[in-house]
């Protein structure tokens, strides 16, 4: 009796106090006596209060029994045709959205839920979980209750992904990979009969969008998600790399898919394309060659301003040269082939090794460099991150290798340079094939564009609570 009177007196004040929707919650209702509990909600409803939210405190409910429950409080509470009910569910035993759904299914109009589901402990229903749940199934899933048994939310989903990325950056708590909905690994595919049929028909196994939760795939692995791995299969790396521009006849792909599933056992982690086009280049020396240089010549030391001369073939065949200063030898070579090729970049990563000791030793010169956007025009290697959904400006790596580590220096530029004019390239729909033969009409060097990407359909649900239509 004592808990019946605190319960209607709280109720009483909180509409003293004017208000007109007031919510009572029994703690862990789950595993409460349903006799007493029709006792308690008959009491404050009549004390005013509008909404019953009906907790799973410590998510010890299996489905069945919480929907269950849901149905027994509306069908022998007094008064409960006039309140809403609502549920709040705890997820300690991974529960918690198949028990909300479950009270949706048994008449509650209101989910309490939290984005990624945070919360305490093993945290609560997932609101993005419980959203999509019924964009996808609340027309004709959810029969069972009362009403027409068409549900639907006021929540846009194309917001979920920056919603649930805000929610990261604010409370520091990252989503595991494998979180339904907004986990890195939601939409990647590495099975080599998924990735097959995902190239075939996104729809096999997908059962919504990327893009429909605000998560823009773009032409990133393959546009369908395909992360290259030891499980891939022949569909789904020949097919990456011809859209890189690579071709390969069956005897030289045989060989190639061999020496790919070789590396793929022992790596960590899917292929990037830069490290699949490295292995291309690596099998066959192949790779798309639009620049070549043909002579480097270098004054240095502390007398004087260290000034580089280099002579260059572009696509076209004709060979040109200029000179220019720099801070040291390396930056002057550098900046003679900018200004021969006619681009502006900016320089990530530079690093010189020796293959074995000695004064004659061949060194290698691995540098990664990125367009520098603000000065390349509307050229662009501007990329969708296939995780995050956000627009980034590829990464392009290059080798060379030479007994002087100036020319070696060189040649390593200018790899990295041909690998970004061939992926602008291919983004054009220009790609040259694995011999990297193309003709000097079809290459554009200074200002090229990158296609834009195709609009996507999304899925929008309305209503603010759980709406009937």
């Amino acid at each position: 009796q004592q808990i019946i009177e605190i319960a209607t007196n709280a109720v009483l004040y909180a509409k003293s106090l004017g208000c007109d929707d007031i919510e009572f919650s029994p703690e862990d209702a789950g595993r409460s006596d349903p006799e007493f509990l029709y006792e308690v909600l008959d009491a404050v409803i009549q004390a005013g209060a509008t909404t019953l939210n009906i907790p799973d405190t410590t998510g010890w409910n299996m489905p069945w029994e919480f929907g269950g429950l849901i149905r027994q409080l509306r069908e022998n509470t007094p008064g409960a045709e006039n309140v809403i009910f609502s549920t709040h569910c705890q997820n300690d035993l991974g529960l918690a959205t198949a028990n909300s759904l479950a009270g949706a299914n048994a008449g509650a109009r209101q989910l309490e839920c939290t984005i990624n589901g945070i919360g305490e402990r093993a945290g609560n229903a997932s609101l993005e979980e419980i959203v999509m749940a019924l964009a996808l199934k609340g027309d004709t899933h959810f029969r069972d209750g009362p009403g027409t048994g068409r549900l639907f939310t006021s929540v846009n989903p194309v917001y979920i992904t920056p919603t649930s990325k805000m929610v990261v950056e604010y409370t520091g708590m990252k989503c595991q990979p494998h979180k339904a909905i907004v986990g890195a690994n939601a939409f990647q595919h590495e099975s080599g009969i998924h990735q097959d049929g995902m190239i075939k028909n996104k729809g096999t196994y997908e059962i919504m969008t990327p893009e429909s939760i605000g998560l823009m795939r773009g032409d990133s692995q393959s546009g369908a998600g395909i992360v290259l791995g030891k499980h891939s299969g022949r569909n789904a790396v020949s097919t990456r790399l011809r859209e890189l521009g690579y071709t390969l006849d069956t005897d030289k792909f045989n060989a190639f898919f061999g020496r790919f599933k070789q590396i793929a056992e022992k790596k960590k982690g899917g292929f990037e394309d830069e490290e699949l086009e490295a292995l291309v280049t690596d099998q066959y020396g192949v790779h798309n060659t639009y620049w070549e240089v043909t002579g480097v010549q270098v004054t240095t030391g502390t007398a004087g301003i260290p000034t580089a001369t280099v002579t260059m073939v572009g696509p076209d065949g004709v060979e040109r040269y200029t000179a220019k200063t720099g801070t040291g030898p390396v930056d002057a070579v550098y900046k003679a082939i900018d200004e021969i090729i006619g681009v502006n970049v900016d320089l990530l990563t530079y690093s010189m090794d020796a293959v074995n000791a000695g004064i004659d030793a061949l060194a290698i010169a691995r540098v990664s460099l990125s367009p520098a956007p603000s000065k390349m025009g509307d050229f662009s290697s501007a990329s969708i991150d296939p995780n995050f959904g956000q627009k980034k400006e590829r990464a392009f790596s290059g080798s060379g290798s030479c007994t002087d580590i100036i020319v070696s220096s060189a040649r390593a530029y200018t790899s990295a340079l041909n690998k970004m004019l061939s992926w602008n390239n291919i983004r054009r729909g220009d790609g040259a094939n694995a011999s990297g033969s193309k003709t000097p009409e079809s290459m554009s060097v200074n200002g090229v564009s990158a296609m834009g990407n195709k609009p996507q359909e999304m899925i929008i649900a309305s209503g603010s609570k759980i709406t009937e239509v």
